[in-house]
């Protein structure tokens, strides 16, 4: 039995849009992507939950965010909100794993625990983790992070003192290293890799040689991309041809009246950079698998946390927020030059200097053909790209997978492929039950979905059943489209049909009572008796 039960690798990334990596229609060179893909499976609409934290609770638990403690992000939201730390009513993947006889191992970013200096049950270690190495927070420099550990111990001192560190590296190399020791030590037993990059997150950090690879590839400026990448994905199949791209995002202009175009085209050949170093880095981890025999019997999984991100570094950003507060910045590089914080024009990004995001321009390229981006729930915010990857256990070699899916349907599709039990209790704490549907049924074909999708962050919302979906902008109305004729969303049904849209608003609040979910308005009215501000008010809230 040890022996046939297969390895799992999840590789998760940060911050990436649908349609950056190669294999989706995007500019950026990723051969071991490519390559998985080629010998696997595409999903062409599978979703996350719109931001960092809550995503990451869900996959690990096959759980809505809500329900783990994750409502929003690894912060306290008020007396009746949301705790920001993984609660105790939820197993992890690791959790149930191990207790199935897996080893178990992280490599990269957690962010799902409040706590980030000192250990405590929400941290990997107390979470199923036989091995932990990465990062507590949710974001900081690529040659400098803050709360590095190992195990439960900081580490932040191994960057410090290397300069050759850079955190992409890291993580690849331990996952790399952590697949050989398991088997030299145990190579009968299963194992279980968890890789979870922090690119392509701001800030913009990379080589210069990778950068200089992606030198005049975005001179077309983003509109022309834009039209590019969309006829790249209709010719994969991926995007019916009959979906309309959506349009510029209103605040940014046409790309050949934009302003500091060097300073832009740099930004996004950094952005790019980031994907490319994450790619090499998977090209390892696959080295590691294919040279202790063991990539036939693995199934890997990629996908990103949430769509491009749209948020911008203001020059002026409160720096000693950044730096003590949140800790997702410092204020020296590790031989103590100052760091620029922001997104100044004059100061291209990319050294260990800088601290930078590439803006709502690019981010919409990233996304291409949808609108809006990571925070909100149209598609933009929640399309992830989907590889799963597996010679013994998916025939199909480069077959495109339509099926929905969400987050939760990843510890089902575990579950079933690992012939782990999930719990009703564990460790004497009653669980809450399993809310996914394994993706395991659409490896051999495509099947229909009939069980409902359902989202929410910060008022932001919707429901998806078979081919409809109902989705809200807070504080706008409710929004109805067909995802078989307008996955773009460029067509709001809702006037169209009222007794649809109203019935499934009752469906998405009774999920949402079920699920735990704080209207917005709650708990901006609960900040306010505190005489304080809900954190996505703050001017610095974006740290996911």
């Amino acid at each position: 039995m040890e022996k046939t039960r297969p390895d799992i690798v999840i590789i998760l990334n940060d911050d990436m849009g649908f349609s950056d990596i190669g294999c989706y229609g995007g500019e950026v060179q990723t051969p071991n992507l490519d390559r998985l893909a080629m010998d696997g499976l595409r999903y062409s609409q599978f979703y996350n939950t719109a931001r960092c934290s809550p995503s990451r609770a869900s996959l690990m638990t096959g759980l809505h965010p809500h329900q783990t403690g994750i409502g929003i992000l690894t912060y306290d939201t008020g007396p009746e909100g949301y705790a920001g730390d993984l609660n105790r009513n939820c197993v992890t993947m690791a959790e149930v794993l191990r207790a199935a006889g897996y080893g178990t191992y992280l490599s990269g970013k957690w962010h799902v625990a409040k706590n980030l200096t000192e250990p405590t049950d929400s941290w990997p270690m107390q979470r199923g983790f036989d091995k932990f190495y990465g990062t507590i927070i949710g974001a900081g420099s690529f040659y400098y992070p803050n709360t590095l550990t190992r195990g439960n111990d900081n580490i932040d001192h191994e960057a410090a003192n290397d300069p050759e560190f850079f955190y992409t590296d890291a993580i690849s190399d331990q996952a790399a290293a952590f697949i050989r020791q398991h088997h030299e030590a145990t190579p009968d037993k299963p194992l279980f890799q968890y890789v979870t990059y922090t690119a392509p997150h701001w800030p913009l950090h990379a080589h210069d040689e990778d950068i200089a690879k992606y030198k005049g590839r975005f001179d077309a400026g983003w509109d022309r991309l834009r039209e590019q990448r969309l006829e790249r994905l209709v010719r994969a199949g991926i995007i019916d041809a009959s979906w309309t791209l959506t349009d510029r995002d209103p605040t940014q202009p046409p790309w050949e009246t934009a302003e500091q175009k060097e300073w832009l085209l740099r930004c996004m050949e950094v952005y790019a950079a980031q994907i490319d170093r994450m790619d090499q880095g998977i090209g390892r981890i696959i080295a590691a698998l294919e040279e202790t025999g063991r990539l036939d019997n693995t199934l890997v999984i990629f996908l990103s946390d949430n769509g491009a991100c749209a948020e911008d570094i203001p020059e002026g950003v409160d720096v000693q927020s950044l730096v003590d507060d949140l800790r997702i910045a410092r204020s020296e590089t590790r031989d103590g030059r100052p760091v620029l914080l922001g997104n100044d024009p004059t100061v291209m990004p990319g050294a260990e200097d800088t601290y930078q995001s590439y803006g709502v321009a690019w981010a919409n390229l990233s996304n291409t053909p949808f609108r809006l981006y990571k925070h909100w729930i149209h598609e933009g915010g929640i399309a992830t790209p989907l590889i799963a990857h597996w010679p013994n256990g998916i025939a199909e070699k480069g077959g495109l997978r339509h099926t929905p899916g969400q987050l939760p349907d990843l510890m089902a599709t575990v579950l079933e492929v690992s012939g782990a039990q999930y719990p009703r209790t564990f460790e004497g704490r009653e669980i809450q039950p399993l809310e996914g549907i394994s993706l395991a049924r659409s490896f051999p074909s495509d099947q229909d979905r009939t069980e409902p999708l359902f989202w929410e962050h910060e008022g932001n919302a919707a429901v998806r059943v078979g081919k409809w979906k109902l989705v809200r902008e807070y504080p706008k109305d409710w929004e109805l489209y067909d995802m078989e004729t307008d996955r773009t969303e460029m067509r709001d049904l809702a006037s169209a049909h009222p007794e649809r849209v109203s019935a499934m608003k009752a469906q998405y609040h009774e999920w949402a009572r079920r699920c735990g979910v704080i209207p917005r308005e709650k708990i901006l009215e609960e900040m306010k008796k505190l005489g304080g501000t809900a954190f996505w008010e703050k001017e610095d809230e974006s740290v996911g």
